[in-house]
């Protein structure tokens, strides 16, 4: 079976790791893989072991050349099915491309913010399924999908060996500039407003009286890095943040976190958290979207309501302050991750839903 699949991310992380676990996991059952994708793209090198690559241009919703030159491929292509993974105009244009060649269709949604109903009511007619990368996701697509036996669940994975692999100690500190008596917060996420990077950082103040050893390090970069170091400036805390941008060799490091953290305001799923897991670290994140799929309440972390700042000051407290509840927490996380979140699970259910539309 022959699919091609479209990839709108630019660095490899999020949804884009997630289309190049797929990829590999497709060839090894003995598929064949196209891969349309941005330009100068991250993921393009490395999909080109398992994957013939087109590098096209993305210009957005209202890219009406997108469909003219994504025929043009399928009828170069003859794939016997379309595979959406990203927005960015291509999952508005790709199923009626689809359509028009009388190819089935899939599209992936990762996130969960709102769409306009009427405009994705009209996207999604189109496509045979919509999967959903978490049972939160759904939930917000079963308000604007008609058939709702369209709808699939089949979540984001890792895998987790890399995050088990960690660096020493002694390389830890010297990269990010640390001692031996630190305690380290994580965040690993985007720079931008729905992250919820500002509930850790006006929390801060109160966490440093109590433990004064405490360091945070934001992993990612996004359009709100001037903006959260202003506001740890104005706070007198820049000796206790630490901005690491992003970083392809996270996997190197998360193990070596004694708690992340994850205040989002919306969140598809959390690659992120379950990276934390599969790594052994416990989490404080946010009751929203799927992130309460992979953060069990108690059993590998802590989840809190959406800004609710009390409740991350603390949930965070009482992290801190025990040691033995971290590692609790933390391989309860692995057990979690190594049971419902494996690549192998991910690559079968889309084989499965594939070999439904492809007889």
């Amino acid at each position: 079976m022959k699919i091609l699949h479209i990839e709108a991310g630019r660095n490899l992380y999020g949804g884009a790791k997630q289309v190049l676990y797929l990829l590999e996991g497709l060839q090894k059952e003995g598929f064949e893989n196209i891969l349309i994708t941005p330009t100068g793209s991250a993921i393009s090198k490395y999909a080109t072991m398992y994957s013939k690559v087109y590098e096209i241009g993305f210009l957005g919703d209202m890219d009406i050349t997108f469909p003219f030159r994504l025929n043009k491929i399928i009828k170069k292509e003859q794939p016997d099915l379309l595979h959406v993974h990203s927005r960015k105009g291509v999952d508005f244009w790709g199923g009626m491309v689809a359509r028009l060649n009388d190819l089935p269709s899939i599209c992936t949604r990762r996130v969960d913010n709102p769409e306009i109903k009427f405009l994705a009511k009209f996207k999604y007619h189109f496509y045979d399924y919509i999967v959903a990368i978490s049972d939160g996701i759904k939930k917000v697509l079963s308000d604007v999908i008609t058939d709702q036996s369209k709808l699939k669940t089949i979540r984001s994975v890792i895998d987790p060996s890399p995050f088990r692999n960690t660096e020493s100690k002694e390389k830890f500190l010297a990269e990010f500039g640390l001692t031996h008596s630190d305690i380290v917060i994580g965040v690993i996420a985007q720079l931008i407003e729905r992250k919820g990077h500002r509930y850790l950082i006006n929390i801060m103040p109160e966490i440093i009286k109590e433990f004064p050893n405490v360091k945070v390090i934001f992993f990612g970069k996004g359009a709100m890095e001037n903006k959260l170091r202003k506001m740890i400036k104005d706070l007198g805390l820049t000796m206790y943040f630490i901005f690491a941008g992003f970083r392809e060799d996270i996997e190197k490091w998360i193990g070596l976190l004694d708690i992340v953290v994850h205040p989002a305001d919306m969140e598809g799923l959390g690659i992120s958290l379950i990276q934390a897991s599969a790594a052994g670290v416990p989490i404080v994140a946010s009751s929203v979207g799927g992130i309460p799929e992979i953060v069990k309440d108690g059993i590998n972390g802590f989840l809190i309501e959406k800004g609710d700042e009390k409740g991350l000051y603390s949930k965070l407290l009482i992290l801190l302050e025990d040691k033995s509840l971290r590692e609790k927490f933390g391989k309860n996380g692995m057990k979690i991750v190594d049971k419902e979140f494996s690549v192998e699970n991910m690559v079968k259910e889309y084989i499965n839903l594939y070999c439904k539309l492809v007889k």
